[in-house]
């Protein structure tokens, strides 16, 4: 970018209109928030990504079908649902899930509208009614938490999502400091979790079939499974 903004200082035949483009290029890609950038996803047509389809999807979903049985969890909540693909894998008696954008959730009740099972709702009915009216066995982070690119977000993305459960909480996601790439901010999860929740403890690691392979990145994931138990 600043080898073109360069040649354009030193060839003014190029002119303003090569400027106005390269101003037009860097509001394009400058970020504009989490919530905003996963509406507009939605809305434009985009998915949950390609950790939420295909094998990557259908191991996520052996892994937490078989807890859920294991454990006779009779209810579970998302945070941070999507547009459902991931779920038409999942068992589970009872479901509710959540999402920060409304567009997803419409997506999901029409996907799942035959399902009385089910039930979806935008996040911020959390903030409004408190997580105590939907309180689960378990609750649910997929591919979520190194999305979350504001700390005030990420911070109440946590606490909602302990507070939502009785039993378990399972992460599926990086566990590292990293900085903000486009939508993309890892975080020290579990270190959160220990300075923040003292009666959760973490007592399984599953690590992930599919290890990123930057030559593969549609078929491999940079997530591993982490469950928590409540005291």
């Amino acid at each position: 970018m600043q080898k073109l903004k360069n040649l354009v200082k030193e060839t003014p035949v190029i002119g303003s209109l090569t400027m106005k483009l390269i101003k037009l290029t860097t509001q394009n890609f400058k970020f504009k928030g989490t919530a905003y950038y996963w509406e507009e996803r939605y809305k434009t047509g985009g998915n949950s990504g390609a950790g939420s389809y295909n094998k990557l999807a259908k191991f996520k979903a052996e892994v937490i079908n078989d807890i859920v049985d294991k454990n006779e969890l009779k209810t579970v909540v998302e945070l941070g649902c999507g547009d459902g693909n991931q779920l038409t894998y999942a068992e589970y008696p009872k479901y509710t899930g959540f999402d920060i954008s409304k567009t997803a959730i419409d997506i999901c009740k029409s996907k799942f509208k035959s399902d009385a099972n089910k039930e979806f709702f935008v996040v911020d009915k959390i903030e409004t009614n408190g997580t105590d009216l939907y309180k689960s066995d378990l609750a649910l982070s997929l591919d979520v938490i190194f999305h979350l690119i504001e700390t005030d977000l990420y911070e109440q993305y946590m606490n909602n999502l302990f507070n939502l459960s009785d039993k378990y909480v399972i992460i599926y996601s990086s566990n590292y400091e990293k900085g903000q790439r486009h939508h993309e901010r890892d975080h020290n999860f579990t270190e959160w979790v220990k300075n923040n929740m003292p009666h959760w403890n973490l007592i399984e690691k599953i690590d992930n079939m599919y290890k990123y392979d930057p030559l593969k990145p549609t078929e491999t994931s940079k997530s591993d499974f982490y469950i928590f138990r409540k005291n």
